[in-house]
This record gives C-alpha cells, structure tokens and sequence, in this order.
C-alpha cells in the first residue's frame, strides 16, 4: 500500500525560478502590475519565513494553495487523501500565497514524501488574503501531511486561514514499529501535533507581522482523538476545536480493541448463512455495529476491521503473538494467537498501562464540537463518540461540547458515492460544525443543542454533499471561562 518515491521529487521545480522571472519584468502603471508587484514583494518576503525548530524546510509562492492549483503545481499528494471525501466535493480557488514544507528531528523514515524518507514532515500554507486565523490537524489513518488537503484544507483557505498540517511522526502500516515501549508511537502523534501547533502560530506571527486571533484544532478519525487529546492536555493553544469521528483511547475501554475482535470473529459465520448467521448478527449488533449498517459489513470486513485491530494491537500489546509481527490475517478463532480471539480486558497491566499512556479524560479545557456518522461501522458511534460525550460530561465540562450524531453518516465518505441512497457524507457536516464553532468564539453564539440529525428525506446527492444543517438556533449566552 506503501507508494514509491524514488523517483525526484515535482515539488520544488516551480518557486525560486518564479520569483526570479518576476523580479525581471520591466514595470509599467497598471492595475496588472500592481498586482504583479505586490507578487513579488511577497514572494520574495516568503523566502525569510523559518519555521521555529525545523530541520529542513521548503517555501514556495504559489498562486493557488487549494487542491484546485496544488494538484497540478505538485504541492499536494493525492494518493495521501485518496477515498476520504465524495468524489463531487466542490473544490474551491482563488487562494493564492505561501506554502512551507518540511519537517523536524526525527529518528523514524517512514514518509517517503518529497524523497526525504523522514518522519515528522509538516506542510504549512499562509493564504495572502487572512482572516487572521490559524488552523492546525493531524492526520486520519496512518497517512501523511496532505491527507486532509481536499476535507478540510481547501475550505478553511478558502475562508481565510492559516493552515497547518503534520504527518504526526510516523505513518503507513508499520508505524507501530516507532519508539521504545507500547504506545510510544501514538503518543508521539500527540506530541508532534503540540510541537507544529506552536510553530505554526510563531510562523504566522512572522508572515503577517501578529499572531493568530485564533487558532483552530480539527481533524477526522485519528486526527479526532488528537483534537480531543490537545484540548484536553493543552488548552492554552488554542481556542476550540472540531472532532470528526475521533478515536477513542481509554485504559479501561471501550476501544477498538474491544469491538474488532468481534468483528472478525463473527461476521465470516454471517457471511456464510446457514444456521449461526443470525446469531452472528445479533453478536455484531451487540458489539455495537448497528441494525442497518449490514450493508456495511462485507467492505469493512475486507478493507479494515482485521489489519486495523492487528496493527494497533501490535502498538500496544506486542507480547500477544510472540514473534509475530502484527499477527496473522484472517485467521479463524482458536487459531493460537490469532486476534480473532483477543480480548483487551483480560491482558496484562502493562497493556492497560500503555492505553493509559494514550488515553482520554474528557476533561476538556475549550469548546469542542464532535460530529460522527450513526452508522460508523470502523468506530461504531455507541463505543466512541456516544462514550465520550458522557466523559465530558462526568468530568463537569458539559458546557463546553457539543455533539451531533449524524444520522447516515459512516467512517470513510467515499462509500457515499457507492450507497448514495442509503449513506450522507459527513464532509459537509464537520464544516456546519466548524461554522458553529466560529460563531461560538467570535460572537457568543451558542450552536444548537446536542442532537441526533435527521437524514433529511428525498435529499439528492447533490445537495447532501453541500449542505449539512445542524439545526436550531442556539442561545445568546457566552461561553463560559474555564
């Protein structure tokens, strides 16, 4: 699954020449030149910009930051946020400005990105026109610094921010091999978030000549659970966040160590039919997948459920099988050391004590807006997102989250363009959520109740993919000081 890099990198064979050709044109008095100019000033003020604990670094003056110029300048990689949004998401432009490449010291190679084959690689794109806002994410999955340039990066540019992005520190399918102990490699994940959130805002402050008004954590999957990590561990950062289906770490679960062993162990006796199939389901149903979400099933079980539990079992609990590496695919219950049959609850301390290690408290210190699809069969929303919600709540931070169940909403929104009669892509909800969130920290304005939102009836699929109302008015009151 792994792309090859080898060959030389197309990122960087368009900036310094532009500036130079720029710098050489012969001026006359013109609205044309005028504009030309003010490229040049600030392609040539770029070129100062240092990013505050960078090992390397790369700047380029673009005339278009979104994926509608980057795709085709080189300053994205597709293939880092392949089949995560709709194929029809509206892609905006006209943003021009500064993007910066890079990456801090690091010990692991993972990211082959650019051919540096160096972990903790970090874009960071400084729009020319800004609303004086910053927004910073990690990355879903185990993919890299680009994988949220069409869900996220494209409209928050578009709008006027700052944004930053990290690959977390490790990424592909044997990240689990970063760090000494259990849960290293995740915990770097948070750490890294932490380390370009502050770079990020001293690098703002350079290019506009003042700091962020605000600063803004979201993110999708586990780029969620790191929104919900930072506004829990470091508040100070930032001024709220939007969690999109985050995943959940907690020592004494639920985590997805406790669901995808059931997965895998009864969905093959589901798919065969025949007399346990329905006791099958009823022991899927139980585990949290949802009545409904059967159609669901059979992709999850080919695509994620199994390599997902053997990998971050492998992150956390390496002594289950042994030698083993990760374990064995597909293996069938009561094969020895088969993940099938793992069960979190009866494993040593030390496993407890590296989930701790990861682990989330709900004790959130800014606003935080969750959204997550009812028929989220990766993360199943009554083990994650319906969990958390009462977290913050028990930890007497109610007043500070809201939380939007999105009824048709699943994990990955590509499947929408598969089940588009039975699915809503949550793309366009994380960003009703991301409106709610500005108009909370800018104007006091209350977002709606928590709720369940309907899938609206008779909705086509265009409308679905660029409209998610939340619903409600909210009240006037502000947020309260933590």
């Amino acid at each position: 699954m792994r792309r090859s890099t080898d060959s030389p990198p197309r990122f960087w064979t368009r900036g310094a020449p532009a500036v130079l050709a720029l710098a050489a044109l012969a001026f006359t008095p013109s609205a044309a030149t005028a504009d030309t100019g003010h490229r040049a000033d600030r392609c040539a003020n770029a070129a100062h910009l240092r990013v505050p604990g960078a090992e390397r670094q790369q700047t380029a003056c673009l005339d278009e930051l979104t994926t509608a110029g980057t795709v085709a300048s080189g300053h994205t990689d597709e293939a880092d946020w392949a089949g995560l949004t709709p194929k029809d998401l509206p892609v905006p432009t006209g943003v021009p400005g500064t993007q910066i490449d890079g990456y801090f010291p690091d010990t692991s190679t993972t990211n082959t990105n650019h051919g540096w084959k160096h972990d903790a690689q970090f874009v960071i794109r400084l729009p020319d026109r800004w609303n004086g806002g910053l927004v910073v994410a990690g990355t879903p999955g185990n993919r890299e610094q680009y994988a949220n340039d069409r869900a996220i990066a494209d409209w928050v540019l578009s709008r006027g921010y700052a944004y930053a992005a990290t690959d977390k520190g490790n990424t592909g399918l044997a990240f689990h091999r970063d760090g000494k102990a259990p849960g290293d490699a995740v915990a770097e994940w948070n750490d890294r978030l932490t380390q370009l959130t502050r770079a990020a805002r001293a690098t703002v402050a350079q290019r506009y000549h003042r700091p962020p008004a605000r600063t803004l954590v979201t993110g999708l999957s586990n780029a969620g659970y790191l929104v919900r990590w930072q506004l829990e561990n470091h508040p100070e950062l930032y001024d709220g966040g939007v969690d999109w289906e985050g995943t959940l770490w907690r020592s004494d679960g639920p985590t997805l160590l406790d669901f995808l062993p059931e997965a895998m162990r009864h969905y093959p006796v589901y798919a065969a039919g025949g007399e346990g199939a329905g006791a099958a389901r009823d022991a899927l149903h139980a585990a949290g997948y949802p009545a409904g979400s059967e159609f669901l099933w059979p992709y999850h079980h080919q695509v994620y459920w199994d390599l997902t539990q053997r990998i971050y079992r492998e992150e956390v609990d390496p002594e289950f099988d042994g030698a083993l590496e990760a374990g064995t695919p597909y293996c069938a219950p009561g094969t020895p050391a088969c993940d099938a049959d793992y069960d979190y609850s009866a494993r040593p301390e030390e496993v407890h004590r590296a989930v701790r290690k990861i682990g989330l408290t709900g004790r959130i210190g800014k606003p935080l807006i969750t959204v997550h699809g009812t028929l989220d069969v990766l993360l199943p929303i009554s083990r994650d997102s319906d969990v958390y919600a009462r977290m913050v709540k028990e930890a007497g931070r109610g007043s500070l989250h809201r939380y939007y169940r999105i009824e048709g909403g699943t994990h990955t929104d590509s499947l929408f363009d598969v089940f588009p009669d039975r699915l809503r892509p949550l793309t366009p909800c994380h960003r009703s959520a991301f409106t709610a969130l500005e108009g909370w920290l800018t104007e006091g304005r209350r977002p709606p109740a928590s709720r369940t939102v309907a899938q609206p009836a008779g909705a086509d699929a265009t409308a679905l993919v660029n409209s998610c109302p939340l619903g409600g008015r909210g009240s006037d009151r502000p947020v309260p000081r933590t």
